[in-house]
């Protein structure tokens, strides 16, 4: 379900990140090689981008397959960035295919995004999702990854760190349903993830970083992250630790 990406390094176009390798992100929504769930992401894709002239994040979503967005795919070739999450939506079976369930997720500096399912999502919207974090509409989406978000919020803004409240996330879900939680995070600055029941892979070099779902390339760099693990990442280095 989804295949997800998040790109830091020096600015690159949109349209290099997500469209120009022969795996790509825009690739893989028709033609994941990896996905074990699902065999399409055409219910809408989003992308989130940092600018240096404002912290908060620029965001572009649509309920769409991002194969039939023309206007984004030029728009693409002249939007530049150093930092970007970006995803290609399965919706989960039951959930709406809307633009409000489109991740990323956003919420003051950070865009948050989920690959994989909650299998029963009464029992983690009860046990992670109330409060609502205030001013964070995206919580409130009809989609099994706003409980996640809510909660990876709340403690973002007691000043837990990024990688670490994706971890408690991941863990408090996996206590009360199974599913799958690999979770992507980033800040401007940082990434974040977690591989909790699907695949994820991290390529280092060059001064960038670039962790997804899938390789986007051949590039014998990809290297695959195991299993409840997680991952910070910087443009200088990047650890990989068990969740628990």
């Amino acid at each position: 379900m989804c295949r997800h990406m998040a790109y830091l390094g020096p600015p690159q176009t949109l349209h290099e990140l997500l469209y120009a390798s022969a795996h790509s992100l825009h690739a893989q929504s028709y033609a994941p090689r990896e996905q074990v769930h699902g065999s399409v992401n055409a219910d809408g894709f989003g992308v989130g981008w940092y600018d240096p002239v404002r912290s908060e994040p620029v965001r572009y979503r649509r309920a769409m397959p991002i194969w039939a967005d023309a206007s984004f795919a030029d728009v693409a070739r002249v939007t530049r960035s150093a930092c970007v999450v970006a995803a290609v939506r399965d919706a989960t079976v039951g959930f709406p295919v809307d633009e409000s369930c489109a991740q990323p997720f956003r919420a003051d500096t950070w865009l948050f995004s989920h690959n994989g399912v909650v299998a029963d999502y009464e029992s983690v919207a009860e046990a992670l999702g109330p409060p609502i974090p205030s001013g964070v509409l995206d919580a409130r989406a009809p989609v099994d990854s706003a409980p996640l978000f809510a909660m990876a919020v709340r403690l973002w803004r007691k000043g837990e760190s990024m990688e670490r409240a994706l971890a408690a996330v991941a863990e408090a879900a996996r206590s009360c349903s199974s599913g799958r939680y690999n979770l992507l995070a980033a800040d401007g600055t940082r990434l974040a993830a977690t591989a909790c029941g699907d695949t994820l892979y991290v390529r280092h070099g060059d001064g960038s970083v670039l962790i997804a779902s899938e390789p986007c390339d051949d590039d014998p760099a990809w290297r695959r992250v195991p299993d409840d693990s997680l991952v910070t990442a910087t443009t200088d280095d990047v650890t990989i630790t068990a969740v628990r």
